[in-house]
């Protein structure tokens, strides 16, 4: 079926559909990886976002049920150059174009990422709708368009909450804000018993568990949004518990320390993103899905120190807390797919909690 994608400055691609076709509301945001497309879509940041992705061709090693980092996809559309037909993989359990139709997902093909992608780089991310159709009203569509407010996601996809995974000696309470599976998998791989929390669990309720640790998943949108998980991690700090916190728990970390974020104009989305370790000038590759960062200007340096930047643009990418308990990263150290240059972050974690500080 014919389709076609409008942004909110009035830019269109047509192409055909794929996947489950129905309108969809949502922002376009793009992804520079060559692979990990099962694990993408199925990451409960991107909930809301329709997802670019820059590599061409893509499908062609269908989708592995035992590679998901959830439970099913939870991006709004999935936006690509051309829909491999074919899925050659030894592994594969069902091939692109039906897992999207089987969980709904409307999909978009047949259309110059590379001038899209080039769009959203120069203007920004932007929302944007997908329709379906021989004939589809361009005027509707702006005004749906100028209409749309993406809402915070992480109510939605804090879905573990009470779940326990693994049976080692270190109790880690993990607060869902939408966790990927292998941020669970590499605590469990280290001894870790964990626990996972719903998104605004108060802090009285965690520690109940009596937890070692307190580990922050994850999670879309815009962490100002987050206001009730911001108030109990002010209870986390001041209580001195170890905590780590990845993607969009540093950024609420941040926000409960009174430090400020700000949004990205297109966002750090793939797997190849070079990051710098301060304390040692190392420069690791790393995973990276956000479109917020924490404002570098708001850290006071009594309460903490920029560990992590980015090499691309400077941004922060990592925090060490004053109380040497409490560290976070803006990237995924537990990446799949993409470099496990940083895992050792999970190891440091697990120091901590056992005595050491930062």
């Amino acid at each position: 079926m014919k389709a076609l994608l409008m942004l909110e400055n009035g830019a269109t691609f047509a192409g055909t559909g794929f996947g489950d076709e129905h309108d969809v509301l949502c922002e376009v945001v793009f992804n520079s990886a060559m692979c990990g497309y099962p694990e993408l879509l199925t990451d409960p940041s991107y909930a809301g976002q329709g997802v670019v992705m820059t590599y061409p061709m893509i499908g062609n090693y269908g989708i592995c049920y035992e590679d998901a980092e959830s439970g099913k996809p939870w991006l709004s559309a999935y936006i690509v150059r051309s829909v491999s037909n074919v899925a050659s993989n030894f592994r594969c359990d069902i091939d692109l174009n039906s897992y999207l139709k089987a969980h709904h997902v409307p999909g978009l093909q047949g259309i110059d990422t590379r001038a899209l992608t080039r769009l959203l780089r120069e203007s920004g991310t932007m929302r944007g709708m997908i329709a379906y159709g021989d004939n589809v009203d361009t005027e509707a569509m702006k005004q749906k368009i100028a209409a749309y407010q993406l809402e915070s996601c992480v109510p939605e996809v804090s879905v573990r909450g009470g779940n326990v995974y693994g049976d080692g000696a270190v109790k880690i309470a993990l607060m869902d804000y939408g966790v990927k599976s292998n941020i669970i998998r590499s605590l469990v791989a280290r001894g870790c018993t964990v626990k996972c929390f719903q998104w605004d669990a108060p802090f009285e309720e965690v520690m109940e568990w009596k937890p070692d640790g307190i580990m922050l998943s994850n999670g879309p949108g815009d962490p100002k949004e987050c206001g009730k998980a911001i108030t109990e991690l002010k209870k986390v700090y001041a209580a001195g518990v170890p905590t780590f916190a990845i993607c969009l728990g540093h950024q609420l970390m941040a926000l409960a320390q009174g430090f400020d974020t700000y949004k990205l104009k297109y966002g750090h989305r793939g797997i190849n993103h070079p990051v710098k370790d301060l304390s040692t000038n190392r420069v690791y590759i790393s995973s990276q899905n956000h479109g917020f960062v924490v404002d570098e200007k708001t850290i006071d340096p009594a309460a903490a120190k920029v560990s992590f930047i980015s090499m691309n643009d400077g941004s922060v990418e990592g925090i060490n807390y004053a109380n040497g308990k409490c560290f976070s990263v803006q990237f995924h150290p537990e990446a799949c797919g993409g470099p496990r240059d940083t895992g050792f972050l999970f190891d440091r974690f697990l120091k901590v909690v056992g005595g050491e500080r930062l």
